[in-house]
């Protein structure tokens, strides 16, 4: 299988170097021209969880010398998706399929408008990785991936997948309930990256402080109360011990959103806690305190 990762940021190249240590066939394409020059000059570098090694892989800012290729991993940040899944289509056969990592809520819609629902591939995983200087990426937290296509079928090209995953070292696993899996996700994203970023904590400063874990539980239970109205099927019976439990996984990490805050760079909150805020009002449920933290993010980031 030909695969390229799209948006080799810190977890696009941690993913694309386990797969293609693996033995897979993979390739980075990346807009940070310094990121790929130097993985073109020295191979990706990957420290952390299974030691530092270096890993010759393929990277480009040219996307079209990639080639068509089986498997489009898209893992830009949630606001470039359209733009990064539009340039995608160029190096896309007719059997190729689509696979989005990324948080947030939104992306698999904007890949089925460009794609069609019966090629794309919806996942998430709860690694944890980030970027220390150009070429070379810190892996700080092993992790689950889950994979599936839209309508639940666990199909062949999910299974091989999977397998490949499984293969790179991460606990992968086949679900038909792909959109339950991405509201997992968002609403663990909402406890812990708006928090996070806000306080300016790693994951620990979040379940070590008790006016911490009181807020993420807040946010979760005012989450829960739009899922369960839009009849969302959630991976965990107890997303306010799952969020505690991943936090205490990751505690030594900083989350994406803080990672981003600090280098300067746009957010995502307007994929998570907007994101959330806006399904509740289009059922008639008010989401106060994630209306807060979207708000307290987008003001530290105006505040610079």
């Amino acid at each position: 299988m030909i695969i390229a990762v799209v948006g080799s940021g810190a977890m696009g190249s941690l993913i694309g170097g386990l797969l293609r240590e693996a033995g897979a066939d993979v390739n980075l394409y990346s807009t940070n021209r310094e990121h790929v020059e130097k993985i073109k000059l020295n191979g990706l570098v990957i420290e952390g969880i299974g030691g530092e090694r270096t890993i010759q892989i393929n990277a480009t800012t040219n996307i079209e010398e990639i080639g068509v290729v089986d498997l489009i991993i898209i893992f830009v940040k949630s606001y470039d998706t359209r733009t990064a899944a539009d340039s995608a289509r160029k190096i896309a056969g007719a059997n190729s399929s689509v696979l989005t990592l990324q948080n947030g809520i939104g992306n698999v819609e904007t890949l089925e408008s460009l794609y069609g629902k019966e090629r794309v591939l919806a996942g998430t995983t709860d690694a944890a990785a980030t970027i220390v200087s150009p070429g070379r990426v810190k892996h700080t937290a092993g992790g689950n991936v889950y994979i599936g296509s839209l309508n639940g079928e666990i199909t062949f090209r999910v299974k091989e997948i999977v397998a490949l995953f499984r293969e790179a070292g991460f606990n992968a696993h086949a679900t038909d309930n792909a959109i339950g899996m991405i509201w997992t996700k968002l609403i663990l994203n909402l406890a812990i990256n708006p928090p996070g970023t806000i306080l300016r904590v790693i994951c620990r400063g979040l379940v070590d402080n008790d006016y911490a874990r009181a807020l993420m539980k807040e946010i979760i239970n005012e989450a829960l109360q739009i899922a369960e109205k839009r009849g969302i099927q959630l991976l965990y019976a107890d997303m306010v011990q799952a969020a505690y439990d991943l936090a205490e996984k990751n505690a030594d990490s900083q989350n994406s959103m803080l990672q981003d805050f600090l280098k300067g760079k746009r957010t995502e909150i307007d994929f998570i806690s907007g994101a959330i805020v806006r399904e509740g009002k289009q059922i008639g449920i008010d989401a106060p305190v994630n209306r807060t933290m979207n708000d307290l993010v987008k003001a530290l980031t105006l505040r610079g």
